[in-house]
């Protein structure tokens, strides 16, 4: 029996909000992506966090991630992550680094603020040649907090999933 992962990291809540609702419309399992060095969520404070991932990505870090991922039994693997300074958070390269996806079917979503994937799905092909990459959504962050459940839909059908 093929079984799905919706694996997500959201510091805001919208990247959960939208595997929340994949995996509601998929049966999907669900699992947050947690760093070991949590991020500040308060929205009043995004100034500090966008420089703060500004600075991760200038320096090429891989934060540590917390929770231990079994990628074991599943054949479908959706990613989910928002994007900061136009590609995906830094501790997405370590999970693309960390986990073995060979072999798997690789679904990237992203929620955005007006870049919608910036090159990150053609990213995950280049980081995950030894798996099946299909189509990804993105979704920009107020859709994807408030009214995904038609985008999701239209875009799971577009993958015959």
């Amino acid at each position: 029996m093929k079984k799905s992962l919706v694996l997500y990291f959201s510091v805001y809540g919208s990247t959960e909000t939208f595997a929340r609702e994949i995996a509601h419309q998929t049966g999907a399992d669900l699992l947050e992506i947690i760093p070991e060095t949590p991020y500040d969520n308060n929205r009043n404070h995004y100034n500090a966090l966008a420089r703060l991932a500004k600075k991760e990505h200038d320096e090429n870090k891989r934060p540590f991630i917390k929770n231990k991922i079994n990628l074991n039994g599943y054949d479908t693997v959706f990613i989910g992550y928002p994007m900061w300074w136009y590609t995906f958070p830094m501790i997405i390269y370590t999970l693309l680094e960390s986990y073995d996806f060979s072999g798997k079917t690789v679904i990237p979503f992203n929620t955005h603020m007006g870049s919608g994937d910036g090159g990150t799905y053609q990213t995950v092909r280049q980081f995950l040649p030894n798996s099946r990459i299909l189509k990804g959504l993105p979704l920009e962050m107020s859709v994807a907090e408030n009214r995904s459940e038609k985008a999701v839909s239209e875009w799971l059908k577009s993958l015959d999933y």
